[in-house]
């Protein structure tokens, strides 16, 4: 049967409107990635929707979430993470890319080594006491700078001048209560510090309060960069 021109003109405006339904409708797999806000997300939920994202992200399967033009209009009026994160700066370890997450999605605070000092501690705070979010990761990396540094001062008993040295001594104390025998005792330090430092924050005073009374979990965490993966510790 012969087509019209009419017929053809239909046909191709009902296959656009079916294309961008079908990219702005999520499927019921999606629909387990993309969470409406903290109202609905705990700490199980907010730690599975992040372990199953940097799955898609070790396996070069990212979706790159919440980047539209109708996320960034609807973040216009407030914000609602399902999770903070506080990182390292380390160019290679943007959270966001590392769990495959979009704008809206996580409370991100990065120091050199997660660092603690007292802007990160108010960042932190806020996003617990005003954006209620549910769970606070700690993580550190493999090939951590501000470790190998702290490692350095431990062996060769000197510290690095200025403000490195006092970002580096923040640091030293891990390093040096860590065992040195393992096959990689910086990795080992990178480990022990994300540790230490998810303990200080369940026993800071203010944070403190929200982990005991079950409105936080923190967990730390290390991610590789060699295999793209965070393991949980």
């Amino acid at each position: 049967m012969a087509i019209t021109r009419r017929g053809a003109l239909k046909a191709s405006v009902l296959s656009g409107v079916g294309a961008a339904v079908a990219t702005t409708l999520p499927s019921a797999a999606w629909a387990d990635t993309d969470p409406s806000g903290t109202a609905a997300v705990d700490a199980d939920k907010a730690l599975r929707l992040l372990e199953q994202g940097n799955k898609r992200w070790a396996r070069h399967h990212s979706r790159h979430p919440h980047e539209g033009r109708a996320r960034r209009a609807q973040l216009v009026g407030g914000q609602n993470p399902f999770a903070t994160v506080l990182g390292c700066a380390d160019s290679r370890v943007p959270p966001e890319l590392v769990f495959d997450r979009g704008l809206g999605d996580l409370f991100t605070v990065r120091s050199a080594g997660q660092v603690l000092d007292g802007s990160v501690l108010g960042s932190l705070t806020y996003a617990a006491e005003h954006l209620h979010t549910p769970l606070l990761v700690v993580m550190g990396h493999q090939g951590c700078g501000a470790v190998s540094a702290a490692v350095e001062a431990h062996r060769t008993g000197e510290l690095p001048p200025g403000h490195i040295g006092g970002l580096v001594a923040e640091i030293l104390e891990v390093v040096e209560s860590t065992p040195d025998d393992g096959e990689d005792f910086i990795d080992d330090c990178v480990r022990a510090n994300a540790g230490h430092i998810a303990r200080l924050l369940r026993e800071d005073d203010e944070l403190g309060g929200f982990v005991a009374d079950g409105r936080l979990r923190v967990v730390a965490a290390r991610y590789g960069l060699e295999d793209s993966r965070v393991s949980w510790l």
